[in-house]
């Protein structure tokens, strides 16, 4: 399972032009298909696409069991939304969605010429980018006697976990977040400790 991915956190935007055509893309960080769905939207209300004959798109959402979708609106099919998806998965990026409007030209660009075209649009666009890495964690607690504190600072050292709260009453209750493909391992070693009887691991 992969626990780390890359991702844009602002807009980016490139113009490409082909026989006349214009072909603006703009990469979006997005986090939910729904969010996808009010950018296009967005795109199409505005009046500086006015005259615009196609909005093509393509977005891939989290990195394991992906989600991915694309479109061609209204172009020859496999012309324009895979081209574009192909580059998001070329750029190894995931949370993010392309729009590309396109502006007819007045010449026919043929299959071959509006794939090229949509493809480098991406390209332009994406070259732009600046991706920023994305680690995937669990929230989890861990509850355990005053005692076992030592022992239990000297076994997190050996994970990647960041803390967010620890706290002191009749035992000690540690809340943190811990890299999701070190989950298993860690819950593995408490579990073969001498002392895994006396420790309490939940999710928050």
């Amino acid at each position: 399972m992969n626990d780390t991915y890359y991702t844009i956190n602002q807009l980016f935007e490139a113009t490409f032009k082909d026989k006349g055509s214009r072909f603006l893309a703009f990469a979006h960080p997005i986090k939910t298909a729904e969010e996808a769905k009010v950018l296009l939207e967005r795109y199409r209300r505005d009046a500086r696409f006015k005259g615009a004959c196609h909005f093509c798109f393509a977005y891939k959402l989290g990195v394991n069991n992906s989600k991915l979708r694309s479109s061609d609106d209204g172009e020859p099919a496999g012309t324009a939304g895979k081209p574009i998806l192909n580059q998001i998965e070329s750029f190894k990026l995931s949370d993010i969605i392309i729009i590309v409007v396109r502006f007819f030209g007045g010449t026919l660009l043929g299959t071959s010429g509006l794939i090229q075209a949509y493809k480098q649009a991406a390209i332009d666009c994406l070259s732009l980018a600046k991706p920023i890495e994305v680690v995937l964690r669990n929230n989890i607690s861990i509850t355990f006697s005053y005692n076992l504190q030592s022992e239990i600072d000297r076994l997190l050292k050996g994970f990647n976990i960041a803390f967010d709260e620890k706290f002191f009453a009749e035992l000690v209750n540690y809340k943190l977040k811990i890299k999701s493909g070190e989950l298993a391992l860690l819950k593995e070693t408490i579990n073969k400790s001498a002392f895994a009887n006396q420790i309490k691991i939940n999710d928050y």
